[in-house]
């Protein structure tokens, strides 16, 4: 592997300012583009010491601050967290980095994969990879129950503020495995937790929670992209979902971790690393993806 180099950058699209890190190889030319998108309460710093690392494996690698994360602007709107408007703004920030249609490898993460897989619809990625994800809910009923959950908690973020609700977050059974991390490493994921702020949060939840996005359940079956499922095992409910998308996408993969649960590329990230960039190494060059 080379060495990677990584800058921050800060770009305006459609009047919204995106905070993301760019990481690329030293040595190497028109290599390509592997795409980040977090999970709730994370950044770009999120992904840690993988972002070099895939840089350094060859691939241009752009980590965004998704909305009202991170460095990036929190509106005040939740209309504006949306997933049509993440979707529009995550591509006008791609071609401002010179990235085109076909081009870009998308990899999400929870809330981040959620709308990864929305936006594998527009066309503009060549390939997608999901890390615990969903599709959202189908049942309408499940739907609004959801919705009223994500409205409370977001109720909460405003009125206690950002450390009563990470210290809540941080105790959810969902992210029980998390506790085996080494305490030091559980202590950067809180600060980056912290950092956040409580209008981007609570919009995020309004905004792109999992109560208000559309449903892709149907619209699976529609995907002929290549597709990597990751998930850890010890996740029981994202390895149920994982496996009823695995079979309604016509070109998925499904890698289980073991010894892992819901993050997978922190509580196993040589695994992690090793399945992503397998994945992307078997794919045709950009200029071959389309017939």
């Amino acid at each position: 592997m080379g060495k990677a180099q990584v800058e921050r950058l800060l770009l305006q699209v459609n009047g919204l300012h995106l905070s993301l890190l760019q990481a690329h190889p030293l040595d190497q030319q028109g290599q390509p583009t592997l795409v980040l998108l977090h999970g709730f309460t994370g950044s770009a710093l999120s992904w840690g010491a993988l972002l070099e690392e895939f840089a350094s494996a060859g691939l241009r690698v752009i980590a965004f601050d998704l909305h009202g994360h991170g460095l990036s602007e929190a509106p005040t709107t939740p209309e504006r967290y949306s997933m049509e408007h993440c979707q529009a703004d995550l591509l006008a920030a791609l071609r401002q980095l010179g990235i085109a249609p076909g081009e870009a490898i998308l990899l999400g993460y929870s809330l981040g994969g959620r709308i990864a897989l929305y936006c594998a619809f527009s066309g503009f990625f060549r390939s997608l990879i999901l890390e615990s994800a969903s599709p959202g809910i189908a049942d309408p009923q499940e739907r609004a129950l959801r919705q009223r959950q994500d409205e409370e908690l977001a109720a909460s973020i405003e009125r206690e503020g950002v450390a009563a609700f990470v210290a809540r977050w941080e105790q959810l059974p969902l992210f029980a495995s998390q506790q085996r991390l080494p305490e030091e490493q559980r202590a950067i994921l809180r600060t980056q937790r912290l950092a956040n702020r409580q209008q981007g949060l609570a919009g995020s939840l309004r905004g792109v929670g999992t109560g208000v996005q559309p449903p892709l359940h149907g619209r699976l079956p529609e995907l002929a992209l290549p597709v990597l499922l990751i998930c850890g095992a010890l996740d029981e409910k994202f390895c149920s979902i994982g496996k009823e998308m695995a079979r309604l996408l016509p070109k998925a993969i499904l890698a289980i971790v073991p010894d892992a649960g819901h993050t997978v590329h922190l509580e196993q990230p040589t695994r992690f690393a090793e399945l992503v960039l397998s994945f992307c190494s078997t794919l045709a060059p950009a200029g071959e993806q389309r017939t």
